[in-house]
């Protein structure tokens, strides 16, 4: 197995494994290493069907139960497909991922973990972009570091502030997904120990004790800070790719930049995560 970065602070490219087979506990641990240093990882020519998939994200954790069952696949529910071929009830097209977030944060112990698997993929674009948080709230003046400390965000299924809209969820997934949680602004990873700007356009509704005149404007300009070209890695997608990214230190969108003519199909599943502190 050999594990080459790809950029200096976020993505790392995994070739010579074959999760399709067991695999040891010393490449396992290698794995989550890796995983924790890079926050993405991306495990290159993997043909998986969804046991087989369940299977090899364990070497990474629990799987968590997402949310909306709309998308889970009807003979692995552990597993759902993201597909540019759904459309909204009025006939629109939806783009899973698309703008700047992080995934679930609505739920009280948030997944750590994100694994897409690629089935189908257009000829050209789509690529996936990674902001990393840490790296951004490094590099945030002190004094910000100081007003920030403290903040807790308000997050919920479907912020009313967000450009982007989500798919309604079923009534049998509503009693478990709670309709407000809140998470501090700058959480600590539990396992590097690193200090990250924790924010969700999509989801975020504000922030507990400040009025939106004063909580909007903050949390615009720390994702315009945070997005910033520098802390990127942009992810273009090889057939095959298994690829795993920290949901506790990093930002994702999905690109709908190609072809719709042509199907973009991946599995998802997402692994169970700690009460960000």
């Amino acid at each position: 197995m050999q594990i080459t970065p790809l950029t200096s602070h976020t993505g790392a490219e995994v070739r010579g494994l074959d999760l399709s087979r067991p695999v040891s506990d010393s490449v396992r641990q290698d794995l989550n290493r890796a995983f924790i240093r890079h926050g993405v990882l991306t495990i290159r020519d993997q043909h998986l069907e969804p046991a087989q998939m369940l299977a090899a994200v364990e070497l990474f954790g629990t799987v968590f139960h997402q949310h909306n069952t709309r998308f889970a696949l009807p003979d692995c529910p552990q597993i759902h497909y993201i597909s540019n071929q759904d459309r909204f009830p009025d006939g629109r097209r939806y783009i899973p991922g698309e703008g700047w977030h992080t995934d679930h944060s609505n739920d009280a112990r948030p997944p750590k973990a994100t694994v897409l698997h690629a089935v189908t993929l257009p000829r050209q674009g789509g690529d996936t972009q990674f902001a990393n948080m840490a790296e951004a709230y490094a590099s945030l003046p002190p004094a910000m570091q100081d007003r920030l400390a403290d903040l807790m965000g308000i997050h919920v299924y479907q912020s009313s502030h967000s450009s982007r809209k989500l798919m309604t969820l079923p009534d049998v997934n509503r009693e478990r997904v709670p309709n407000a949680v809140l998470h501090p602004i700058i959480r600590t990873h539990p396992d590097s120990g690193r200090k990250s700007i924790y924010i969700n356009p999509i989801r975020i509704e504000g922030i507990l004790g400040l009025d939106h005149r004063e909580a909007l404007p903050l949390l615009d300009d720390l994702l315009d800070h945070a997005t910033a070209e520098r802390f990127q890695y942009r992810h273009q997608w090889q057939p095959g790719d298994l690829v795993i990214w920290d949901n506790r230190c990093l930002l994702h969108k999905a690109n709908g930049d190609y072809d719709m003519a042509e199907t973009r199909y991946l599995y998802r599943v997402m692994l169970q995560g700690d009460v960000p502190r």
